[in-house]
């Protein structure tokens, strides 16, 4: 397992104020403020190969992945790169300080922005180490056909986050510390996202619209 260490992001008012109808830029400033110091981020990735293809699924690494869309997703691939980034166990600690729910809040997006720039971080990293024109990912738990279970396997490549960069996996498939994300990126020559695949609405975190013909193709229409 690789790591980058540290990584350093930069969330500014813009990245934060378009989640709010109305928003008070001086009390975002000062939010952001309290954040910036107790963003730690850090990546870490394995450089895996995928050993055979089944009818609805992947072996990685000696590791079975169950996923049509993953396995469709992989049908020219041979090296993927399994990954995990936090922003620590720093920012949500002084959140369960505060008492008033939209300061809470308003932290927490700072929080996620973070972590979307680390992911981003990570992936420059790894097309310019690999010399790739381009990456998408997947993650457990993004759409029905690969669910959250599927962060058993993820981290049974990943068993070395823990001591690497601090993320565990609890019993109960929740990453520790809680503002982390996991997936594998594979290369891509058109980025792919699970959002084009998943009909529900009113997604806050939304990335493309849904294409009910894309899903179809992937065997997973309605």
């Amino acid at each position: 397992m690789e790591k980058i260490l540290p990584i350093t992001v930069s969330v500014d008012i813009e990245d934060v104020k378009r989640h709010f109808r109305a928003s008070d830029r001086e009390a975002i400033h000062a939010l952001l403020e309290v954040a910036k110091p107790l963003i730690s981020a850090k990546a870490a990735y394995s450089v895996s190969y995928v050993e055979r293809k089944l009818e609805d699924a992947v072996i990685i690494d000696g590791i079975c992945f169950k996923s049509r869309v993953l396995r469709k997703n992989l049908e020219t691939v041979g090296r993927v790169f399994p990954y995990v980034v936090t922003i620590g166990a720093y920012l949500e600690q002084k959140i369960d300080t505060y008492t008033d729910l939209l300061e809470k809040y308003t932290l927490d997006i700072i929080g996620n922005a973070a972590l979307v720039k680390a992911r981003k971080q990570l992936e420059d990293h790894l097309c310019s180490r690999f010399a790739l024109t381009g990456l998408s990912y997947m993650s457990p738990g993004s759409l029905a056909d690969w669910p959250i279970e599927e962060q058993r396997p993820l981290f049974s490549i990943l068993n070395h986050a823990e001591g690497s960069i601090g993320v565990s996996l609890t019993e109960n498939l929740l990453m520790i510390p809680k503002k982390s994300i996991s997936g594998i990126y594979f290369p891509t020559e058109v980025t792919f996202y699970s959002c084009q695949l998943c009909p529900r609405q009113n997604c806050e975190g939304r990335k493309a619209p849904y294409d009910g013909d894309l899903a179809k193709r992937y065997n997973i229409g309605s």
